[in-house]
């Protein structure tokens, strides 16, 4: 019973850090389009979803490389090893 509430656990936290990636990629890339009508409610959705937590890593980055704005790189990075890092934990339990 507990080794599959492991592998839940582990299997919810790699694919929701996965998806929520994929969200901010998305988003990304939707801002530096102007989308049709029609799908503005799919780009204010990503914007209610990923920019809270882009905006943490707009403020704690002491720096930009000029225009380039390198936190999302480092958010999803981020997002990536707080993954792996609690799927260890969950499997070491």
């Amino acid at each position: 019973m507990l080794f599959s509430t492991q592998t839940a656990v582990a299997n919810f936290v790699t694919v929701f850090a996965t998806v929520y990636g994929f969200a901010c990629i998305l988003y990304i890339l939707t801002s530096w389009v102007r989308l049709p009508y029609s799908l503005r409610p799919v780009q204010r959705f990503l914007y209610d979803v990923c920019e809270p937590y882009l905006r943490l890593w707009r403020r704690l980055l002491p720096f930009s490389a000029g225009p380039i704005d390198i936190s999302p790189m480092v958010a999803i990075l981020a997002l990536g090893i707080a993954a792996s890092i609690v799927v260890t934990i969950v499997n070491r339990i």
